[in-house]
């Protein structure tokens, strides 16, 4: 039982020690969720549950190599000057065609509720005078 309890304090020591090697090695403006110092703190004061969050939840994303072959960081964006050029379907809010066409589909929807308020009152009137002779 001694030999398992041993085993068990050693993984957690190697684990401590490698998450808090990562984590002071690892850029300050790549970490995630937390400041370093909060990192250290919890990985220290909380072991194994600190070491394992880092890993989880406080590490630097790895790099993603593009179908280019270049890296791409998830945060890092685009420069202005290298941002691709839109080529798809504007949104609608941005789409000055699209707004020219509301107003006037506003328009047509407008006429299309008169004309069915118009036929609801006709035959709404029908139903009273059928109603008015049968009785």
């Amino acid at each position: 039982m001694i030999r398992l309890y041993s085993l068990f304090m050693l993984l957690d020591l190697a684990l401590l020690v490698v998450a808090l090697i990562d984590c002071l090695s690892a850029e300050e403006y790549a970490i995630r969720a937390l400041p370093r110092i909060a990192w250290v703190f919890l990985i220290l004061l909380f072991s194994p549950i600190g070491a394992i969050a880092w890993f989880v939840a406080g590490r630097p994303p790895r790099a993603i190599r593009m179908s280019n072959g270049e890296k791409w960081r998830p945060g890092r964006g685009f420069p202005e000057d290298e941002r691709p050029a839109r080529t798809g379907p504007l949104a609608p809010d941005d789409d000055p065609e699209f707004l020219r066409n509301l107003s006037s589909s506003l328009k047509d929807d407008e006429a299309m509720m008169k004309r069915w308020e118009a036929d609801l009152r006709r035959r709404e009137e029908e139903l009273r005078k059928r109603d008015d002779k049968q009785e």
